[in-house]
């Protein structure tokens, strides 16, 4: 068995155990296991074999340096959504080929970086970003590969925090622009318009959206064909979900057979962004009981961790749902526990009402499934040093990130 499982009473990654991995680097710590990152991209990738496909893997999931350059290994692409991003990818090993660079409101500084380098697209957002693309280009007399980011105004039916395909979202332009842009654009010598993009979202479990943003980029394909803007790509881009509570989803598969009978009518290659669907089950947060305290006038308990929103800002920030787990079961009787940080704040909770064996101050327990938007959105707050980071691989336990130290944090600072 690869992942995380139990071995007894004791939870394992790719059977080693994860207490020897926190006695040995301290907590809270982060853990990944390589082999599920590589079964889940292939899962990917296998389920889109037979159609012209590019995985570019989404840094913004999880941007670690090691975690980057397995994934290049396997074969992928990156997905960039900042200068250091890009230059994240390109110490990963990835060449400018193989990245496409998106966000929302890239610089003058990082539009030229990207078209210095030559990536695969700039996903563009706005008339105004073209024309900053087109005067950067114009002033280094090359021509820049870009595609428009399409808002096609689909609700994924996820968190408002992470929906982003609908017109009272910030992102890309509206659909019934694009043509009159694509217009503008087309002819100019500097810019070139080679594909279309668009992401409905986050954390989907249902098709429905991601089949309707899948159409609407089809269709608005084909118009742009009559217009005579022949585009190379459809940029599908990423969102499918994760079973964060053990119910099931959608898997890679289903998501292939729901999206690729519509997309095979265009005749065009297509290019994915995964980042969640990929990491997020591959890594846990493990962290150690300090205090255990009775709420007064009920019957559960406080279980303070040395692991808060520092380390994973997803519970505070989303009211997102973590399986909290004790590494090794004990046959303490239950209780009814609000799971919390160290925090200087009462929203920095990892999980509320959560039934487990009655804790011990010491006692190591793991936060599932964080491999995606935990460690890469950690942050100092209350001077806190940021997580150490651990991959399994081969059967060891290998360092990826050292833990932050105190001196590290004040080398900026005059």
């Amino acid at each position: 068995m690869t992942g995380f499982f139990r071995d007894g009473a004791a939870l394992v990654c790719d059977g080693v155990p994860l207490e020897a991995i926190a006695a040995a680097n301290a907590t809270p710590l982060y853990v990944y296991s390589a082999a599920t990152i590589a079964a889940r991209y292939r899962a990917i990738d296998d389920a889109f074999a037979g159609y012209p496909h590019a995985i570019h893997y989404a840094l913004k999931a999880n941007s670690t340096l090691a975690i980057a350059r397995l994934l290049h290994g396997l074969g992928s692409n990156a997905d960039a959504n900042s200068g250091g991003e890009i230059d994240v990818a390109r110490r990963a090993g990835f060449s400018p080929s193989q990245i496409v660079f998106t966000g929302v409101g890239k610089t003058m500084a990082e539009l030229g970086h990207a078209i210095d380098l030559g990536v695969r697209s700039i996903n563009v957002e706005s008339a105004g970003e073209i024309e900053r693309i087109e005067a950067l280009s114009r002033e280094r007399k090359v021509r820049t590969r870009i595609a428009i980011r399409v808002n096609p105004d689909v609700d994924a039916r996820t968190h408002p925090h992470i929906s982003t395909g609908l017109k009272t979202n910030k992102f890309g332009v509206a659909i019934g622009e694009v043509r009159a842009l694509s217009a503008r654009t087309r002819g100019r010598p500097n810019v070139e318009v080679v594909g279309l993009h668009a992401h409905v979202g986050s954390q989907i479990t249902t098709m429905e959206p991601l089949a309707n943003a899948a159409a609407a980029l089809v269709a608005l394909a084909r118009e742009l064909a009559i217009d005579g803007t022949a585009i190379e790509h459809l940029d599908i881009g990423g969102g499918l979900g994760v079973s964060y509570d053990g119910a099931p989803v959608p898997d890679a598969a289903e998501y292939a057979r729901a999206v690729l009978p519509v997309l095979r009518e265009s005749g065009l290659a297509i290019v994915l962004e995964p980042g969640r669907q990929i990491i997020a089950p591959a890594g846990v947060l493990l962290t150690r009981v300090v205090d255990v305290k009775e709420q007064p006038g009920s019957d559960r308990v406080f279980v303070v961790m040395d692991a808060g929103m520092t380390e994973l800002i997803r519970p505070m920030l989303y009211n997102a749902f973590h399986r909290i787990e004790p590494v090794v079961r004990t046959d303490a009787p239950l209780v009814s526990a609000d799971i919390v940080g160290p925090l200087c704040e009462s929203s920095d909770t990892l999980g509320k009402d959560r039934s487990v064996p009655r804790p011990q101050v010491g006692e190591l327990y793991a936060v599932l499934d964080t491999g995606a938007y935990g460690s890469v959105m950690a942050s100092n707050y209350n001077r806190r040093v940021l997580p150490a980071e651990v991959l399994v691989e081969n059967g060891q336990a290998r360092i990826i990130r050292r833990r932050q130290t105190l001196d590290d944090l004040l080398a900026l600072e005059c």
